[in-house]
């Protein structure tokens, strides 16, 4: 059936919750307004309160009570309103969720799910628009997924839900009203796999959230220049399946890896390191990076669009790799 990204979120809370009693939602205005993004519209109607909780205007309390409940016997997922957001939270994020299965001998663990949007496209400005994914991937002890189709969006949040480690969930805002596909049955790719898009044979580009979807456009006005790009989705940035990735460039001989997080430390750095160390004996090309430029965000409609990758920026890049 086709439905949107925002309502595939919903939907597997919906089926999760029903399926698991100990899954709780708790967060800022998730209840009786639906969340900021409407994600959780009606749960609590169908919940209850008990287990649909609107909580304070507090990261640091949010998030640390998911993780008191989470090594209890409940499975929460907490909710904050913008990724830029958990830089409140950092110590219960950082230094418990991510090291209580560690600092207890794996006798205790934190099942639970920290879902935030993050990205731009909507002028929320330099604090409401960052994409802070190397953070979490920095830390050891947290999954982190960020998907960017309709069909991922509800069976990575499923799958999510059945782990025994915090997970990380950052869902792009732009994509909430994106339709597509969704087959509640079958999942695109298992957890922790990335998936091949669009082949190709002269280049390699590996994208993820939104990424993906400018990625694939910009292949496809690549594809009537006679260039053929191949399109990796990671999917999930910790498991990083650089199996999958490594295969592909190994085929292509030419790697770039799109990200919306800023360019100097950012996640794309970490990927092309990895592709670089996989696959140097294959490699007709440096990889590249196209990221965010290293600024706050701006505000303004047309600096905020220049600020981060286009399939415009990422196909005259490839251009570039392949000299044509």
């Amino acid at each position: 059936m086709e439905t949107t990204y925002r309502e595939a979120l919903r939907q597997a809370l919906d089926d999760a919750m029903t399926a698991d009693s100990a899954i709780t939602l708790l967060g800022e205005e998730v209840g009786r307004y639906g969340g900021a993004y409407g994600v959780t519209k009606g749960l609590l109607e169908k919940f209850g309160k008990e287990r649909v909780i609107d909580a304070p205007i507090s990261e640091a309390g949010i998030v640390g009570a998911a993780v008191g409940a989470a090594m209890t016997g409940l499975r929460p997922v907490a909710e904050l309103m913008y990724v830029d957001f958990i830089g409140l939270a950092m110590d219960q994020v950082a230094n418990q969720a991510a090291k209580i299965r560690y600092m207890f001998g794996g006798q205790i663990g934190v099942p639970m799910v920290l879902r935030a949007p993050c990205g731009t496209g909507r002028s929320g400005g330099a604090q409401h628009s960052q994409s802070l994914e190397a953070w979490i991937l920095h830390m050891p002890g947290l999954r982190l997924a960020m998907p960017g189709t309709v069909s991922d969006a509800y069976h990575l949040l499923r799958a999510a839900l059945r782990l025994p480690d915090p997970v990380v969930f950052i869902e792009h805002k732009a994509l909430y009203v994106r339709k597509g596909e969704l087959d509640t049955q079958r999942m695109d790719a298992p957890w922790g796999r990335a998936i091949m898009r669009r082949g190709g044979r002269d280049a390699t580009i590996v994208a993820y959230s939104r990424m993906v979807h400018r990625a694939l456009e910009a292949a496809e006005a690549l594809a009537a220049d006679g260039i053929s790009a191949e399109v990796i989705d990671l999917r999930t940035l910790n498991p990083l399946d650089m199996e999958t990735v490594s295969a592909s460039v190994a085929r292509t001989g030419r790697a770039l890896v799109a990200s919306e997080g800023h360019l100097t430390g950012g996640a794309a750095a970490e990927i092309a390191a990895q592709i670089q160390e996989a696959c140097f004996d294959w490699l007709e090309e440096p990889i590249l990076r196209l990221a965010a430029e290293d600024v706050p965000v701006p505000v303004s409609p047309a600096l905020e669009a220049a600020s981060v990758p286009t399939a415009e920026s990422i196909a005259r890049t490839v251009r570039r790799m392949v000299h044509r």
